[in-house]
């Protein structure tokens, strides 16, 4: 019997993880959930809208799994804000793995994690929670993805780095071998990065620099 399965969102990447789930693993997607003041219709792909207040009423963690669908907004803190409250709740978190991705056997990748297709994970790679990797990325081996990470198509994150928590990876971004992410960083689209970075910064250029005078929290994402 697939597992039913409750998300928390009711935009485009809800949509696009309903389909994921639906399709293309053992899940039953049976409804979405957002708080109230943002129920903007009662249905949604021909599946039922429920305030986040009553989620526990109506689909109980005994019963239902979660995964919270929010992309990276607010530079991944909403996603990890409701990831965090329904975790207190009681829920436990399906996380999605494409059927057409390589993971190698050793990989290892958390919960509330979404990787869709055509990536490339290699040996003794680790995945932290509550991360989406979209399409087409390579990650190397013995690379660390911390917690709260969201990594945009095409980037080449080469072996041995380390991608801090919260952060941001732009779309066609490369990373050299043993390069350090440090925590909410924003790593604009088609950054080669050689070294180190500093917490909160925003990254770009060939090869990358932070930008003066501008915090990864200034981003809108």
């Amino acid at each position: 019997m697939p597992r039913r399965l409750v998300l928390i969102g009711a935009g485009e990447l809800a949509l696009i993880a309903c389909e994921y789930f639906q399709h293309d693993s053992d899940y039953d997607v049976v409804a979405f959930s957002v708080d109230r003041e943002y129920v903007q219709q009662p249905t949604l792909a021909e599946r039922p809208v429920v305030p986040y207040e009553e989620l526990e009423t109506h689909y109980p963690p005994s019963d239902y799994d979660a995964f919270v669908a929010i992309p990276s907004s607010q530079l991944n803190r909403l996603r990890t804000r409701f990831y965090q409250d329904a975790k207190a709740k009681g829920y436990r978190f399906a996380t999605y793995v494409s059927s057409h991705t390589f993971v190698w056997r050793n990989a290892e990748i958390g919960e509330n994690s979404f990787i869709f297709e055509n990536n490339v994970i290699q040996p003794f790679v680790r995945i932290g929670n509550n991360c989406i990797l979209w399409s087409g990325n390579h990650v190397g081996h013995r690379t660390v993805i911390r917690d709260n990470v969201f990594v945009a198509s095409h980037a080449v994150i080469s072996g041995y780095c380390d991608i801090g928590e919260n952060s941001f990876i732009g779309v066609n971004t490369t990373f050299n071998d043993h390069v350090k992410v440090a925590q909410d960083n924003v790593i604009g689209s088609g950054a080669l990065v050689t070294r180190d970075t500093e917490a909160g910064r925003v990254y770009v250029g060939s090869p990358a620099r932070a930008v003066p005078d501008r915090s990864s929290f200034d981003v809108r994402l």
